[in-house]
């Protein structure tokens, strides 16, 4: 083992678990990676709900609860979700405490099928804050053109929120710009905003799962050697979009009323190609300032072998932005590219959710009892 996980909490890189269940709640896992793996925070999505639940491990004596109360499928799924965010988040407070609201964080995500109606996902945003009633909660809103308005409401409402699905640096500068409208909006009504905290889901991996599929099926030994080296380049400028923001006298503005940045979080980081590292997108990716959610086999490889030589975002604008532009000379449309990620992700998360719902309604009319 190399103590890559700590030299990279050192370099300022938080270390998140894109992963929970009930089990590795009671078990004491969850606990146990806090205390010996660096991690300080925890991402949720409707796949990693649905995985858990369908595995069935702890969840049958609420659920059997739930049942005897004949309560809906939606609503039961939203009191077992909602059940091992608080969990989590209680197991995370000492971290929440003693890094001051910094880390120590929970997501989870408002319902996938709400993605492109603002209105509904600002309700859905906060029924979930008051479901879970923990202050290191984050509400994930995608971030859609629905989603925007919806983050700058949810914001301004005090409302902590970790924006997901993000992958153009176009899409990325107008979630940072609803940020602080949100911020702008809560400092307005007499909010405290250094009470309110955000990151931003920057998506990697199937960045270069979907232009190496096309430059593959271009076939050229030209084409091929821009493989995996768009999603890196991505996340690379999607951080000198982030400085630049910061530096910006909107921001001072409100830095001066302690508000809290909104930290660029490096989502999707399982190396989907076993051509490359498995720790490619942990590795490549360390600056200050950034969160890193890992699925746990990524966490372990860095654990393992991982090497965190320091800073490698800094000083690879200039290439970065050359790699995207190279795409296009091949006939490669970045904004093509990342219109249809955004797409497909939002249905991808539908269909666990939906899968959830229907095995959670199946166990229900298990569970129920007779009608006398």
């Amino acid at each position: 083992m190399t103590d890559a996980l700590g030299r990279l909490s050192e370099e300022g890189v938080a270390i998140w678990l894109d992963d929970l269940s009930r089990e590795r709640i009671t078990s004491g896992n969850l606990a146990e990676l806090i205390d010996q793996k660096n991690v300080v925070g925890v991402t949720t999505n409707p796949a990693i709900f649905q995985k858990a639940i369908s595995a069935g491990e702890g969840y049958e004596q609420q659920l059997t609860d739930l049942a005897v109360r004949r309560v809906g499928t939606e609503e039961a799924v939203r009191m077992v979700t909602t059940a091992d965010v608080r969990d989590a988040a209680d197991i995370l407070r000492p971290v929440h405490e003693a890094t001051g609201g910094r880390d120590g964080r929970v997501s989870i995500e408002v319902d996938p099928r709400l993605a492109h109606n603002t209105a509904a996902t600002v309700a859905e945003a906060r029924q979930l804050a008051w479901l879970v009633d923990r202050p290191n909660t984050l509400v994930k809103i995608p971030a859609t053109r629905a989603g925007l308005p919806a983050i700058t409401e949810v914001i301004a409402n005090g409302i902590s929120v970790n924006v997901t699905l993000i992958f153009s640096l176009e899409r990325y500068r107008e979630v940072m710009d609803a940020y602080l409208a949100g911020l702008e909006k809560a400092d307005a009504k007499g909010l405290d905003v250094s009470q309110i905290h955000s990151v931003a889901s920057f998506f990697v991996s199937r960045v270069d799962a979907e232009v190496d599929r096309r430059l593959d099926e271009l076939g050229t030994e030209e084409a091929k050697s821009l493989r995996g080296k768009a999603a890196l380049a991505n996340a690379r400028l999607a951080y000198q979009a982030y400085e630049e923001v910061v530096a910006s006298p909107r921001w001072q503005a409100l830095a001066t009323k302690n508000a809290n940045a909104q930290r660029p979080l490096w989502a999707s980081t399982g190396v989907k190609d076993p051509a490359y590292p498995d720790t490619l997108y942990v590795t490549e990716l360390v600056v200050r300032g950034t969160v890193n959610t890992m699925p746990e086999g990524t966490l372990d490889a860095t654990e393992d072998h991982g090497e965190i030589t320091g800073d490698t975002v800094h000083g690879t604008y200039e290439q970065s932005r050359a790699d995207l532009d190279a795409l296009e000379k091949f006939g490669i449309s970045y904004d093509e590219v990342v219109q249809l990620l955004e797409e497909q992700a939002v249905a991808k998360f539908e269909e666990p959710w939906k899968s959830l719902l229907a095995s959670t309604e199946k166990e229900l009319n298990r569970l129920a009892p007779e009608e006398r």
